[in-house]
């Protein structure tokens, strides 16, 4: 008998349902949130024991050692808050630092330097707080039970994690053996056990974030870096806090389309969709040349000013307001020929490489969760905290190293961040939750989904289904990815049209991320669920 194929060329249909539902990144993790859901427990209970689970199913996009960011829907009030769940710089950090160690131009992404405070474990807890109506312990079980006892390795994280490359890079990277078992990357299939992960998530459901903030998770995070030259102390770790704000929003179409606020760069996805709606885009065929082009300009336009605007609001202002006016968007729209590709601004722009989870949830009584956690790159920094189980993360390598830039590295602030949560209104009340996963592909999958669903009137499953396109953005040249199902007529219309076109089929198709989507009907409750076919995730309902 020949050994069992983990390939797939699969097609699902939209979930429905009534009482709650959850899309995640793994099955497991869905169905954590789904268990929650059905003993009483709201949408931030259930998101935090998703993202708990997806730490051990899919330990190198997401994690404790990472971010969060949270987009949350109150039935009762109808108002949507943002919690920004996103660490800092360390405060001895800085341009002047890195520069003494012979650090220029950017900040290396694998290094300790490009390590900043993890802020999931506030977020979880602050989540709960703001919240929910369960205690960490209660939504962290799940999660301990599969650290604790293993959990088998899901077809799409297990190609990636078996691959050759990051077999080699853990194999380099300092105290991964719980991710290397017998030394060697596991398989699909094989179970694996995280001991290190099992015992910090006791000791945060035991003690809260103050367990890891402070203690001996604490003191393995600062030992560990200080030991590979970071100043990461631990009044760094101390004085972290989450931060509570409003959404930014549009109106697109008749639906309030809503987004963090900086220092995520949700911005660029409003900004496109603002373009974009001077434009009949129901008019073109989904996969038309002429409505990709249009698309694909206003992205262009969009990430032009995400890179050049989006920073640490509290250190440098960012122009919300002015960037998404009638009048400067109408400026730009100006700017687009439907003849021919503009060439792309020249900002700079960190790299456009990311791993993260994406995850909604909408309780029985219409409140909603839309929350995402990630460690940036693969395995985030490849640096684990000794014996914690902790990956750290590397949002560090997308602050700028250029003095005066409103990214610019500075001691205690928080770079440009590419995780961002989405949500829909329709007259003020909640409608959807959504979010695309990968790097500076998310504001793209964004409003990608929302044209594909608000435009073209496709249901969230479908809208996920369809075949994306991707502008690897950040250099004067910049290269237009282009998803297999695209068909080959309109790549060369877009060719011929000056964009520079790239194919992408195989295993590459995770260049175009991954999402999960869950809209309400207004009147009668019932809820519909999309999951991505790219990556191993679930809708659960109930």
């Amino acid at each position: 008998m020949k050994p069992m194929s983990f390939d797939f060329v699969s097609r699902r249909s939209m979930v429905v349902a009534q009482h709650g539902m959850i899309a995640s990144e793994s099955p497991q993790a869905a169905q954590a949130g789904l268990n929650i859901l059905r003993q009483g427990g709201n949408a931030a209970d259930a998101a935090i024991a998703a993202a708990a689970v997806n730490n051990v199913t899919a330990p190198a996009s997401t994690g404790i050692g990472g971010d969060c960011f949270a987009l949350y829907y109150d039935a009762k009030t109808q108002q949507v808050t943002a919690l920004n769940g996103s660490g800092r710089a360390p405060a001895a950090l800085s341009i002047e630092h890195l520069a003494r160690q012979r650090i220029h131009g950017e900040i290396p992404a694998r290094s300790p330097h490009a390590v900043t405070v993890p802020g999931a474990a506030r977020g979880w807890e602050d989540l709960l707080k703001q919240h929910g109506t369960m205690t960490l312990a209660a939504v962290l079980k799940d999660a301990i039970q599969y650290a604790e006892n293993g959990c088998p390795v899901s077809p799409v994280f297990g190609a990636s994690w078996g691959a050759p490359l990051t077999e080699q890079f853990l194999k380099n990277s300092p105290n991964t053996e719980d991710y290397l078992p017998n030394g060697k990357a596991p398989r699909v299939g094989d179970i694996v056990k995280l001991p290190g992960l099992a015992k910090t998530f006791r000791a945060v459901a035991e003690g809260g974030a103050e367990a890891f903030y402070h203690g001996e998770t604490a003191d393995a995070i600062v030992a560990t870096l200080q030991a590979l030259g970071s100043v990461m102390t631990h009044d760094d770790l101390k004085n972290h806090a989450s931060t509570w704000g409003e959404p930014i929003s549009i109106d697109y179409r008749g639906y309030q389309v809503l987004e963090h606020p900086p220092n995520g760069q949700g911005l660029a996805a409003l900004i496109a969709l603002k373009i974009a709606e001077g434009f009949d885009l129901a008019a073109y065929p989904s996969d038309s040349p002429e409505k990709l082009h249009l698309m694909i300009e206003a992205m262009r336009l969009a990430f032009a000013d995400a890179r050049q605007y989006i920073a640490d609001p509290t250190v440098t202002p960012v122009p919300v307001d002015a960037l998404l006016s009638d009048a400067y968007t109408a400026q730009r729209r100006a700017m687009i020929s439907p003849f021919h590709a503009m060439q792309p601004p020249t900002y700079g722009m960190p790299l456009n490489t990311s791993d993260t989870i994406y995850l909604c949830v909408v309780d029985g009584q219409g409140n909603a969760c839309s929350f995402i956690n990630s460690l940036y790159m693969g395995f985030g920094s490849g640096i684990v905290a000794k014996n914690t189980g902790v990956f750290l993360q590397n949002r560090g390598a997308n602050f700028v190293l250029e003095p005066g830039h409103p990214n610019a590295l500075a001691g205690g602030k928080r770079p440009y961040h590419t995780i961002i949560p989405g949500m829909l209104l329709k007259n003020g009340a909640f409608y959807g939750t959504f979010g695309v996963m990968g790097g500076f592909m998310q504001p793209q999958g964004h409003f990608q989904v929302v044209n594909a669903m608000i435009d073209d009137g496709i249901n969230p499953q479908e809208a996920l289904d369809r075949p994306r396109w991707c502008l690897d953005a950040g250099t004067s040249d910049s290269v237009l990815l282009l998803e297999e199902g695209i068909p080959v007529k309109t790549m060369a219309a877009l060719a011929a049209k000056g964009h520079r076109v790239q194919p992408v089929a195989g295993q590459m198709r995770g260049t175009f991320g991954s999402g999960q989507i869950i809209l309400r009907d207004t009147q009668t409750g019932v809820l519909f669920g999309g999951s991505d076919p790219r990556k191993d995730g679930q809708v659960a309902a109930y």
